[in-house]
Formats: C-alpha cells, sequence, structure tokens
C-alpha cells in the first residue's frame, strides 16, 4: 500500500441534507488515514449548509451557485491536493475500509480503480443486488473496449477512484457536460491509463425518487434523457478515436446493449418524442437481437430471454410492456414468481 499517498473524496450535493451526513461521515471514517474529505454544495435550498458547517475544519467546504454537477466537479477537483480522488455523491457512502482496499491494487500505470457498490433504498435497506449486474467488471486497456463496442462495465459516479495525473488532462470540464460530467469521465479516463477492478462491494449506491439516474418508476422523460447521453458520449468516443487515429466500427451504436435497451423504451413510452427520428421498434428488435448474439457476453439462457424481452416490449401494448421494463431496470421491484422461475431454468441447464 502506498501509505502516503493522498486520497482526495470530493462529495457532490444539491439538496440532499436527508442523506448527506452519512455521506461525509463515511469518508472521514475511513481506515486509511491521509484523506481530505472535500464537499462542494451547489446551492442547495435545503439544511445542507448548516450540516455541512457542523464539521468545521475536518472537511473543506465548498458553496458556490447552483451550476449542476459539472461547475461542482471542477470546483473540487480544483480544491483538492490528493493522488487518487472519489468523487462521492451525497446520496451514496463508502465502507470503511474503501480507501485501503482500493490502495492495496493501485499502481502507477492505472487511470482508474472500480469497485462495485451495493443497492440500498432511501431508508438503507438492502435491495438484494450490487452494481453491475450480471457481469465483472471491465480491467485493462478499456480504451481498446470502448472503442470495439462503446460500452464497458462498469460502475455509477461513487465507485471510482481516479488518478489525478490522467484527470489533469480532462478539467476543467467543459460546460457541454455540466449535467453529464460522469459520464464525460468514465468515457475519458480509460485513454489514459489501465482500469484495474475490485469485484467486491465497497461502498453504497442509494435508490430513491429524488435521484436523477437511479429508476424508481418508469417514464419517458428519464429514458429520453438516457439515449440523449447515450449520443452525447458516442460523440466522444468518435472525437477520442479521430485524435488516436483509430477507425471506430460502423455499428459501434449497435454494439452496447444497454443503448439499445434505452432505445426501444423510450421509442415505446413516448415516440413523437423520441431523440432518434429514424428508430422503429422491428428495427431496434433485430438490432438489439443480433448485438445479444454477436457482441454480448451474455450465457446463451440469457442472450434467449432478453431478445425475448425485445420482442415483448416491441410489439405488445404499452400496458404490458411497461412491466417487463420496469423488472429489467428495478430488479427490487420484480415479482418473487419471476426469480423463481429464473431458478428453475438455471437448475434444470445446469
Amino acid at each position: 500500500m502506498k501509505t502516503t499517498l493522498l486520497v482526495s473524496i470530493i462529495i457532490n450535493n444539491y439538496n440532499y441534507d436527508r442523506f448527506l451526513a452519512k455521506a461525509i461521515d463515511s469518508a472521514l471514517n475511513q481506515t486509511y488515514p491521509h484523506t481530505e474529505v472535500i464537499v462542494v454544495d451547489d446551492g442547495s435550498t435545503d439544511n445542507s449548509r448548516a450540516i455541512i458547517a457542523g464539521y468545521g475544519d475536518r472537511i473543506i467546504p465548498i458553496f458556490q451557485s447552483n451550476g449542476k454537477q459539472g461547475k461542482a466537479f471542477n470546483s473540487g477537483f480544483t480544491a483538492s491536493k490528493g493522488g487518487v480522488v472519489i468523487f462521492l455523491d451525497s446520496d451514496d457512502f463508502l465502507f470503511p475500509q474503501a480507501v485501503e482496499q482500493i490502495l492495496a491494487i493501485w499502481k502507477p500505470s492505472l487511470a482508474k480503480v472500480h469497485y462495485r457498490l451495493n443497492v440500498v433504498d432511501a431508508e438503507g435497506i438492502s435491495l438484494g443486488y450490487t452494481l453491475p449486474q450480471g457481469a465483472l467488471l471491465s480491467t485493462g486497456e478499456v480504451w481498446q473496449t470502448l472503442l470495439e463496442s462503446g460500452a464497458y462495465a462498469s460502475t455509477p459516479t461513487s465507485g471510482n477512484a481516479l488518478s489525478r495525473q490522467a484527470m489533469e488532462k480532462l478539467f476543467p470540464i467543459s460546460d457541454e457536460y455540466r449535467t453529464t460530467a460522469d459520464d464525460y469521465l468514465s468515457y475519458s479516463i480509460p485513454f489514459y491509463g489501465e482500469v484495474s477492478a475490485v469485484e467486491e462491494p465497497l461502498g453504497v449506491y442509494r435508490i430513491h425518487d429524488s435521484n436523477q439516474w437511479a429508476l424508481t418508476t418508469v417514464t419517458s422523460d428519464r429514458f429520453r434523457r438516457f439515449v440523449q447521453h447515450d449520443l452525447q458520449n458516442f460523440a466522444l468516443l468518435q472525437q477520442r478515436a479521430e485524435e488516436l487515429g483509430y477507425q471506430l466500427p460502423k455499428d459501434l451504436e449497435q454494439r452496447s446493449i444497454g443503448r439499445l435497451w434505452s432505445r426501444i423504451i423510450s421509442l415505446r413510452l413516448e415516440p413523437q418524442k423520441h431523440p432518434v427520428p429514424s428508430d422503429t421498434s422491428l428495427i431496434l428488435i433485430y438490432q438489439g437481437i443480433r448485438c445479444l448474439w454477436k457482441y454480448s457476453h451474455f450465457n446463451w439462457q440469457k442472450r434467449i430471454f432478453y431478445s425475448l424481452w425485445f420482442i415483448w416490449v416491441g410489439f405488445m401494448p404499452i400496458s404490458l410492456a411497461k412491466p417487463v421494463i420496469t423488472w429489467l431496470y428495478a430488479p427490487q421491484f420484480r415479482p418473487k414468481f419471476i426469480d423463481w422461475i429464473i431458478n428453475q431454468v438455471r437448475l434444470l441447464v445446469n
């Protein structure tokens, strides 16, 4: 372990006073002693600022007008000094040994270490799964995976420890990514070093009604945002490829199953506002099934299951498609008999 390496934990907060103290306490209570905790309050109107003030000089507070995630990341990074940086969302929290375990595998060639997160509800009750679901975290020269498939297995913001040396090439984050700074870092950082992973949970990701990305209800607006951000991320990959003199595959947008899930859901929920006018259910069903069998790493049982999912969501009346959409993105809402059937199938094939 690099016992002299300073680690900066930057907590980004906006109106999460009910979760904020848990996040700050988790950062302060790390077993690794060489840490600094920076809390950026992005113009909160609740009791957040009083909570932050209560920690005195144990933390570095930054109070700013509301400028969204990009501005908060820029402010926090500018104030930080650590060679390793963790952006911790204020509704999430870290386990006490998180930094210690990250540094146990840290080496200078790394751009980041990512690690699993347990998923809980607003009250902190476990929902019985971790992120990412159903896949090992990507490792090694992940930039190659990005340019070949348009995605890689990673975790939300709080599940990443980033190299300062790599981040200095990416900051400040432009206003174009003010609401998607986390995506900007996730898609950019692998181009500046290797990626390593801890396959056990080192923190907690909280799902609740105010969370911008965690799915608690199926709405067209949410999935439309997913699609718009996917398009933005694809444009970023094109930029990185051009910088490297790399030719992207012509079907790159069709190689990410997550991207195709979002596309068909957005189209079915509100076709008149769907961001990709050329999309149709039939095209997306074909692209989804093709992606599953040509590019995914799922076993054959999951490929069959998800193929049927595309057909069901694409063709069934929206009243029947909506529950199936919810079960994919929010397994905590999946009926118990669905899990029972899945387990029985696994037993039969094994």
